[in-house]
């Protein structure tokens, strides 16, 4: 195929190659260019997807947060379940090298794999790895840590070792997400402009109260995102207010204001130990459906796994799109938002919206998806539930 002679795309169909054909590109670490295939990975095998993003680069988020690059590697609309990782709730994106894929047409045949065969059958497909081999290498092998539970390792723990450096200024990297189909050029010249407008902004020069006051007044005009970078309002060191719904996974939310939130925060943008990005800000007054509550995460710079005093609530299709991070500008790795419940408001369940309505709602997100734009899906999605859902 043609397609076999260029670097994957947005939208291109591909094959997960099958357990045997990758585990012989791994080494006796499990892992192909420092990258880790994870044990959540094998039930993809022989199933095919169409590319979500390119991940020619990343958010390095060990070490304090960069950007990294990556070398023949994508993402596909899958996510790990943390079922080799103590049950992990973070459904991190998963990182899927070039040689662990093979380009197909939409409507070609599918060929069958063995993808369910156990791992006490499975003999070394490779010369250093086996499938029991990497289930292995999901915990560290310390003997000084012997007493402890030993920390985990995942792609997101080992990503700058899987990675190498970017500056933020390289200008190839924002060539190749517009040649990848990642970021339209719409969005590249609105990067553009953003950056600029808020560096002058904290240039020193006297300018940045009236140049934040301008930018919220102007993108007023067409219901545009305030100035993503505003500090809360609790002095740092005070008591941050708390909430709780007892939200559960298929709710409907309304995310409060943006405002409404900096009331919430410290002046370190935190709730409770939790910050509040500014990529964040544009999903503010919207309304989302509850994925799920989190309460186990593995924390990437130690490998601990953690557990949270106080739940966060994941939105569905509620993401980081590195709109507004200089360092990390367009990172396609769309780690899903953490959200305190004060932050939320319940709405009026879309079971009783009017059933023409939702027919309406569900058949255009279908369409979406078929399309393979999340993007659009979710545009869909705001537009049916402000529809369905009361007004505040």
């Amino acid at each position: 195929m043609a397609q076999d002679n260029r670097k994957l795309r947005v939208s291109d169909w591909v094959e997960v190659k099958s357990k045997e054909e990758i585990l012989q590109t791994l080494d006796q670490q499990g892992r192909l260019d420092g990258m880790p295939f994870m044990p959540e990975m094998f039930a993809f095998c022989g199933k095919r997807f169409r590319v979500y993003k390119r991940a020619h680069k990343t958010c390095d988020t060990v070490f304090p947060v960069r950007g990294r690059g990556v070398d023949s590697a994508v993402h596909l609309e899958t996510r790990c379940d943390g079922s080799a990782h103590g049950g992990c709730q973070a459904s991190c994106l998963i990182f899927w090298k070039e040689a662990w894929l093979k380009p197909v047409a939409p409507d070609s045949p599918p060929v069958l794999h063995q993808i369910d065969t156990p791992a006490s059958n499975v003999s070394a497909a490779a010369p250093g790895c086996s499938e029991v081999d990497v289930l292995a290498q999901t915990r560290v092998a310390n003997s000084n840590d012997a007493e402890a539970d030993p920390p985990y390792v995942c792609q997101a723990t080992q990503l700058p070792y899987a990675s190498k450096r970017l500056e933020w200024w390289e200008p190839g990297q924002y060539i190749e997400d517009y040649r990848s189909g990642n970021v339209s050029f719409g969005r590249l010249i609105a990067g553009a402009i953003y950056m600029l407008y808020y560096h002058l902004s904290n240039a020193g020069i006297g300018v940045g109260r009236p140049m934040r006051w301008f930018y919220d007044k102007l993108v007023a005009f067409w219901g545009g995102t305030p100035f993503p970078r505003k500090t809360g309002t609790i002095p740092h060191g005070q008591a941050t207010p708390t909430g709780t719904l007892n939200l559960q996974p298929g709710e409907l939310v309304r995310i409060r204001s943006y405002e409404e939130i900096l009331r919430t925060l410290d002046t370190t943008n935190k709730n409770r130990g939790l910050y509040f990005d500014a990529e964040e800000v544009p999903y503010c007054g919207k309304t989302y459906r509850v994925l799920k509550r989190v309460t186990r995460i593995i924390d990437e710079r130690t490998g601990r796994m953690r557990n949270m005093k106080n739940p966060c609530i994941v939105l569905d299709s509620v993401i980081c799109e590195s709109r507004y991070s200089e360092c990390r500008l367009f990172c396609p790795r769309s780690i899903y938002s953490y959200w305190r419940e004060i932050w939320l408001e319940r709405v009026r369940s879309a079971a009783h919206a009017p059933a023409s309505e939702l027919e309406l709602c569900a058949s255009a997100s279908l369409a979406s998806e078929t399309l393979a734009q999340p993007s659009a899906s979710r545009i869909v999605t705001d537009a049916c539930m402000s529809r369905v859902s009361p007004s505040r």
